[in-house]
């Protein structure tokens, strides 16, 4: 069956900064493991019997895809390959991290997202943003085929534009309600956009065509 490619990522602390409550703060993270791609259209439709994409191609990233079409499909992928469901779906929009602590596909919560983005680099965009990413200057106001660009120094690829990518966290429970944040700029924001360091959220129903996912496994 088709698998995303995974890469281990190693034990560390990240330093994650919230620009509009001015705050910071610093979060210890065991090894894990995140695809070395964002999941492509070919895997998506492989699984799930649907491709939602608005620029079809096979290995570009799969778009237009919620936070919770997301859940999904890490659940079908954990099923898959005979592991346990990560999540438990329990109605509507709430979803809870499945009591077993089991080794299933899930998506990187946002400090391992910065995290492996920067790749202990310690700067916002880990090489020349034309040789790493596709964004509003060089993308041809589309996605790309992943894999196209240099990689990190963890090896993974089009961890800036190309798509945003779907993370685990509620952004804001007070002011945002149930809004989810997603990370890494796509192919239609400028440079400026595409920062390890760029958070932005919306609801998890929301879909568009600049922002997909990748997925994580803990060890």
């Amino acid at each position: 069956m088709l698998k995303p490619l995974m890469v281990h990522i190693p034990q560390g602390t990240i330093q994650l900064r919230d620009d509009r409550k001015q705050t910071t703060w610093s979060t210890q993270l065991d090894a894990y493991l995140m695809s070395k791609y964002p999941i492509t259209q070919e895997m998506y439709t492989y699984l799930m019997g649907n491709n939602p994409s608005v620029f079809k191609g096979t290995h570009r990233p799969v778009e237009s895809v919620s936070w919770l079409d997301a859940i999904d499909f890490c659940n079908a992928l954990s099923r898959a390959c005979e592991l346990e469901d990560y999540y438990d779906v329990v109605s509507g929009h709430e979803v809870k991290v499945s009591p077993k602590h089991n080794d299933g596909y899930r998506l990187p919560t946002d400090a391992e997202w910065e995290y492996a983005c920067r790749a202990d680099s310690g700067k916002v965009q880990y090489g020349p943003i034309d040789q790493i990413a596709w964004y509003a200057e060089n993308s041809n106001d589309s996605t790309q085929d992943v894999g196209m660009k240099q990689p990190n120094a963890f090896g993974l690829h089009d961890m800036l534009g190309n798509v945003w990518e779907w993370c685990w966290d509620v952004y804001d429970a007070e002011v945002y309600g149930s809004y989810r944040v997603f990370r890494g700029g796509g192919w239609a924001d400028r440079s400026r956009g595409c920062l390890a360091s760029n958070r932005r959220r919306s609801h998890p129903t929301y879909a568009i065509d600049d922002l997909g996912f990748r997925v994580a496994r803990s060890l």
